[in-house]
């Protein structure tokens, strides 16, 4: 089995202020963005890793975040089509939103391992991905 090497769950957190924060009140830690800085040879790893696993993952047309080419803008012009649809042909329409950013630093990585199953992954590839999850640690600069 392949091991990339332990520098490679290496990653240090820089604390960046916000762009107003600690002009008009004391500063806490929501006014701070973290920056995880990992080293570059990890990074390129990385990548040549998500290039070989493209054909294995796939999304819904209608998933906008974390999409090459795709943003926020996106989405909302799709929601602006769709209500603007809906209204002229006379209906109401009601929007619920709900602010994940909490939630994404905090994935089950069991679920994310289940679910790359469910991809039908290689085994080489999922025993990379589990190892790299194991060794993966950070500090606060």
């Amino acid at each position: 089995m392949f091991q990339q090497p332990l520098e490679f769950g290496y990653s240090y957190i820089v604390p960046i202020p916000k762009s107003n924060a600690g002009f008009s009140k004391p500063l806490n830690i929501e006014d701070f963005r973290g920056i995880t800085i990992r080293p570059i040879i990890s990074k390129v790893f990385e990548y040549c890793f998500l290039n070989k696993l493209g054909d294995f993952l796939s999304s819904k047309a209608n998933q906008f975040g974390f999409k090459k080419g795709l943003d926020c803008n996106h989405a909302i012009y799709t929601v602006r089509k769709i209500v603007e649809r809906l209204t002229t042909g006379g209906n109401t329409v009601n929007l619920c939103s709900i602010d994940l950013s909490k939630a994404f630093n905090k994935v089950n990585h069991h679920g994310l391992l289940i679910k790359l199953m469910k991809c039908y992954l290689p085994v080489c590839f999922l025993e990379i991905i589990e190892y790299w999850l194991n060794i993966c640690h950070s500090v606060v600069k």
